[in-house]
């Protein structure tokens, strides 16, 4: 019974952390008319979310290790909601940023500690199933954000985007403060300071130099930004072989199931993720649909993979994550095949007949793909393990809002782009055309870097998910 309240816990943080990636996306015009500001300044609202959760999803997860996982999932989920509240109550554009910030906070302590305290709740056999369970979230989070965005701002206002995040955090914090605990000792060592702010510093600028080309093209600034934040954090690696406690211990990537499962996954978020942002622009510009009339067309394909995910987590378990991972993601480049049959005029069926073959990827990659992470992690890092996962994963997500951006305003102007991805205009004409042409490009694109990470899925190699081989960990740590 604890451990189905436990799974519901971190289910519903994993959810929420990821609706609100994506809520304000929706919401962004009317925030912007509200708060009597500018679009430059507005957007920040959702890249500041990225940007923080990015860059700290680590570091949160290294802490776990050492301070407590339960603890910092709880703070967590009680920083978000506050967060959330004060979100709600923001006076201005400047105020919202800063709060969106200190939600992002919350979020990132969420999405590091969760994975590990399934680690350490369920046995090694188990746990694809509970990763298919939170992998729901996850999948289905970020898509749910845009829509519940829409309905929310439509019917009640964009407050309430916030506000409903409290009734819902209150629970979750009064559940998991009495049933979500640690399990063992935590470990007793020092943190790793020079390595945090390395990391910090080097993932900070490369993050804000991504954003900032999504919003402005590709300049000396971002791109110096960029280039100087990749040697701080390839700096910051060659510390941590010689750290005493390594807040990323690279020893562990001697596992090529881990490494190779970690790179995979920041491949996929990076081209799948961006695939939802092209369609919603295709919707959007090309065929007059309204931002949520558009996002509601994307819906039964995550209703399919949040409902199947369980299932393909309990496949996992039983023959490894290399086979259903690896067909999940060659399941999504499918989808990817079908949207690029789209034209002007053709039947919008299309689009919900690509996202079902989407979202039966999606069921199959992500719980295998996260059990094989936690079960091939050591014991002692798998915080830093499910840290890095998700860190990857949201710079991913990132680059996919970067790389729709981008790709789009090679074909129409980038303010016109902007405009088009917040449901603001539509485009006619030589103008709609020369957009969908953009659109494949981005697809083609896309398609790449999935199967960049299908062969890295493929590649991981054979695993074995029994009792004795965690037995066999326990005692290697001991």
């Amino acid at each position: 019974m604890n451990r189905s309240i436990i799974l519901f816990v971190l289910v519903l943080g994993t959810l929420m952390a990821a609706v609100d990636s994506t809520v304000v996306i929706l919401a962004l015009p009317t925030i912007t008319s509200d708060l009597r500001t500018n679009l430059d300044l507005a957007i920040w609202t959702i890249l500041i979310y990225l940007l923080v959760v990015a860059v700290l999803t680590t570091q949160l997860g290294r802490i776990g290790d050492l301070l407590g996982r339960s603890r910092m999932y709880n703070l967590g989920f009680t920083v978000f909601t506050v967060g959330s509240a004060l979100c709600g109550l923001s006076p201005s554009a400047e105020a919202l940023v800063a709060f969106r910030a200190v939600q992002a906070f919350g979020a990132s302590m969420l999405q590091a500690n969760s994975g590990a305290i399934i680690a350490d709740t369920f046995p090694v056999n188990q746990r694809g199933r509970a990763y298919g369970y939170t992998s729901i979230g996850w999948n289905v989070g970020a898509t749910l954000g845009i829509v519940v965005g829409g309905i929310l701002t439509t019917l009640v206002g964009w407050r309430y985007i916030f506000y409903i995040n409290v009734p819902i955090g209150v629970v979750a914090v009064i559940l998991g403060l009495r049933y979500v605990k640690d399990v063992g000792e935590r470990r007793k060592q020092k943190l790793d300071v020079p390595g945090m702010i390395l990391l910090l510093a080097g993932l900070s600028l490369i993050t804000y130099g991504a954003a900032d080309i999504a919003g402005r093209g590709i300049n000396p600034v971002n791109g110096t930004m960029i280039g100087i934040g990749a040697l701080t954090v390839a700096g910051m690696l060659a510390y941590e072989r010689r750290a005493e406690n390594p807040i990323i211990d690279l020893k562990a990537f001697q596992n090529r199931v881990l490494s190779f499962s970690i790179l995979a996954s920041f491949f996929q978020s990076m081209g799948y993720l961006s695939v939802v942002f092209i369609v919603i622009m295709y919707l959007q510009g090309i065929r007059g649909l309204s931002p949520l009339n558009a996002s509601l067309l994307l819906i039964p394909g995550y209703v399919i993979a949040s409902s199947l995910g369980p299932f393909a987590g309990r496949l996992s378990d039983r023959i490894g994550a290399r086979i259903p991972a690896t067909l999940g993601i060659a399941m999504m480049m499918g989808a990817i095949l079908v949207y690029l049959t789209l034209t002007v005029n053709i039947s919008l069926y299309v689009v919900i007949i690509a996202s079902v073959i989407g979202g039966l990827g999606s069921a199959l990659f992500y719980p295998a793909n996260n059990s094989a992470v936690m079960a091939n992690a050591r014991k002692g890092f798998y915080g830093g393990a499910n840290g890095l996962l998700r860190t990857l994963a949201n710079l991913g997500t990132l680059s996919s809002y970067v790389l729709t951006i981008t790709v789009a305003s090679l074909s129409i102007p980038r303010s016109v782009a902007f405009e088009v991805f917040l449901g603001t205009t539509d485009l006619i004409g030589g103008v709609a055309q020369s957009f969908l042409v953009g659109i494949k490009s981005a697809l083609l694109v896309a398609l790449f870097i999935l199967a960049v990470a299908m062969v890295l899925s493929a590649s991981r190699g054979k695993e074995s998910r029994t009792e004795v081989k965690e037995r066999t960990e326990t005692r290697t740590s001991a």
